[in-house]
This record gives C-alpha cells, sequence and structure tokens, in this order.
C-alpha cells in the first residue's frame, strides 16, 4: 500500500480553512466522501483509473494548536497499489495536492515538512 504524508502551517482562521479544502480537494478531481469541521476524506472519482490505484486523501486540521491566523494540518495520501516504483500514481497525486495547497492562493504558506 503506497502511503504519503506532510504537514503544513497556514496563515489563515480555523474557520474559513475546512470549505477552502473542500473546494481545493474536488478541482484536484476528488470526490468529497465525509467531512466534519477537523477532518476530510476525498476519492479520486472511478473510471479514469483501476480500482487499486484509485487515490483517497485524508485531511487533518488540527483544531488543539490553531490561533486566530495561524492553523495546523496534516495530510495523508494512500492507495492499494504497492509502490514498486518511485514515481507511481500515488506518489503523483501526493505532488499534486501538496502543490496545490502550497500555491493556494487562499492562504499563505508558512511551512510544509513532506513525511
Amino acid at each position: 500500500m503506497a502511503r504519503y504524508t506532510c504537514s503544513f502551517t497556514l496563515s489563515i482562521p480555523i474557520e474559513h480553512i475546512q470549505p477552502l479544502l473542500v473546494d481545493l480537494l474536488q478541482d484536484c478531481d476528488l470526490e468529497i466522501q465525509y467531512y466534519t469541521a477537523d477532518y476530510i476524506m476525498a476519492r479520486e472519482i472511478p473510471g479514469s483509473i483501476s480500482f487499486s490505484k484509485m487515490v483517497t486523501a485524508e485531511v487533518l486540521i488540527d483544531k488543539s494548536t490553531a490561533t486566530e491566523t495561524e492553523t495546523r494540518m496534516s495530510i495523508v495520501i494512500k492507495n492499494e497499489e504497492l509502490p514498486l516504483q518511485l514515481d507511481n500514481h500515488c506518489r503523483q497525486m501526493f505532488e499534486f495536492i501538496k502543490e496545490a495547497i502550497e500555491h493556494s492562493r487562499h492562504w499563505h504558506l508558512i511551512e510544509s515538512i513532506a513525511g
């Protein structure tokens, strides 16, 4: 199973981040499966890629450390594909979503740490 993670610190109030992240994930061609104020789960839309390569994205918003101007969050991008190649589909989607978050005009990126 391929799995990639990244943590972000963003300059945005916590009450604004969740709807913006939902829109961002949808713009990345992911379908929102479930969301709450501090958690979002989205998945690639079936049909364009085999089932084992379909990516699931989970976003966890850290409410405990949020301030009026700064919010931390983590993403986990995973699928059932074995990561036999470095440049696999899951890794490509991870990089695509990570860049979309880092370059979004809706917030200022303070820190990004890929794991």
